[in-house]
């Protein structure tokens, strides 16, 4: 594969383009220790029992939203610069409750922190697929996913010991995506359509491939919610089925969980890489699959650790592999907003998944393991249609090179 340019990415560059991930992971993982501190500081306030929830989840579900205006900003102002100014302002806006104390300008400055981390997701993501071509873009995609589940662990422990502080004291980690803005600007450059390796610009008809793009969103929104159900629902499956509810036991659940994600796209996708995309998919939505059934029929916890295991090592192979998907359906001018459309339908999932849950409960009156089963279902139905794509893909190529 050939670029127009002698200009190369190397480790550096990657690394510099994982690290703004974490922004999205932080967003969320940080404040929940604080979460008590911050009920009792603002217990006056009419409706706090919603409106604190409201504070933490508001920058994932404007990353749902905003993300294709982030992906149109990215393709039109530049993706570096983009991702430069947006690290920047999410420094200033994610601070700025240290020295708040009205919990309505809080949450008004929460709001833009999600815009900006729509703005850091979308511009990060359309770099690497910019920098970084063929098993090398996969390498840095799969890593992204890997850095982002691991991270939540680390910054769960930063944002505890913070906590013990004082409330406010965890809204001082977000100052370090300044940190990675100043990395940015020695270190990176904005990318142009001439270092674009000739065999990725072959075909451009210069208008977005909706026809191609329309499915692949819709795959993102079933797997987000696949991804996202167990991510949601595992203490509570733990705490209804197998009566575990302190947090230091629950904490080495999630602790497992995260640990699996990272595996499962650091090692297991690699060891795909090279197999075709609905190889993986077959594979990914298979482990999730097999998964929820089995743990409606794990009667002991340690039974129901193991599956949780290979749900997540399924999870850590499905969004790098859907990631990879839409990359490479994606010309230069278009990525962006490609990848903003993609973002959108992957993180719409967390909600859905939520809202579906007790829908499916209330439908089949049974319990969460029984729920997760009836997902679970679905899943292996996605697996064996992701089989036959498989197949009939194989056919085709071998039909061609005949």
């Amino acid at each position: 594969m050939t670029a127009n340019t002698s200009r190369q990415a190397g480790p550096l560059q990657g690394l510099l383009l994982l690290l703004p991930i974490t922004m999205a992971v932080m967003g969320l993982i940080v404040l929940v220790p604080v979460v008590p501190r911050m009920m009792e500081h603002f217990g006056a306030v009419p409706g706090v029992q919603f409106l604190i929830p409201l504070m933490l989840t508001l920058p994932a579900l404007c990353v749902a939203l905003l993300a294709p205006v982030a992906g149109f900003v990215v393709d039109r102002f530049g993706r570096r610069r983009t991702l430069i100014g947006a690290l920047v302002l999410y420094a200033i806006a994610g601070i700025m409750p240290i020295f708040l104390d009205d919990l309505g300008a809080i949450i008004a400055s929460r709001v833009f922190v999600g815009a900006m981390e729509a703005m850091v997701v979308t511009a990060s993501t359309t770099l690497i697929g910019d920098y970084f071509h063929g098993a090398e873009r996969e390498r840095w995609l799969a890593n992204q996913t890997a850095l982002a589940s691991i991270s939540s662990i680390f910054l769960a422990v930063l944002g505890g010991a913070l906590g013990n502080i004082s409330w406010r004291a965890p809204f001082a980690a977000y100052a370090i995506s300044a940190v990675y803005a100043i990395g940015l600007v020695l270190w990176t450059w904005e990318p142009v359509k001439s270092e674009q390796p000739q065999e990725e610009l072959a075909g451009e008809s210069g208008r977005f491939p909706w026809g191609t793009m329309l499915p692949l969103a819709a795959i993102s929104v079933f797997g987000g919610v696949m991804f996202f159900l167990m991510q949601i629902q595992v203490t509570n499956v733990l705490a209804e089925t197998y009566d575990i509810k302190t947090p230091s036991q629950l904490g080495l659940f999630t602790g497992a969980a995260g640990l699996s994600v990272a595996v499962g796209s650091a090692l297991l996708f690699r060891r795909l890489a090279r197999a075709r995309a609905a190889t993986q998919l077959t594979i990914a939505f298979g482990l999730i699959g097999a998964s929820y059934v089995m743990m409606n029929h794990s009667p002991a916890v340690q039974l129901f650790t193991a599956w949780l295991v290979i749900n997540q090592l399924g999870c850590g192979i499905l969004l790098p592999s859907l990631a990879v998907l839409v990359m490479a359906a994606l010309p230069f001018e278009f990525r962006g907003r490609g990848t903003g459309l993609f973002m959108t339908a992957w993180w719409l999932g967390q909600p859905l998944s939520a809202q579906l849950v007790p829908w499916v409960r209330g439908l089949q009156g049974g319990g969460l393991p029984a729920v997760l089963q009836v997902f679970g279902i679905v899943c292996l139905v996605a697996a064996v249609v992701a089989a036959i794509r498989r197949t009939a893909v194989g056919r085709a190529s071998a039909a061609n090179g005949a």
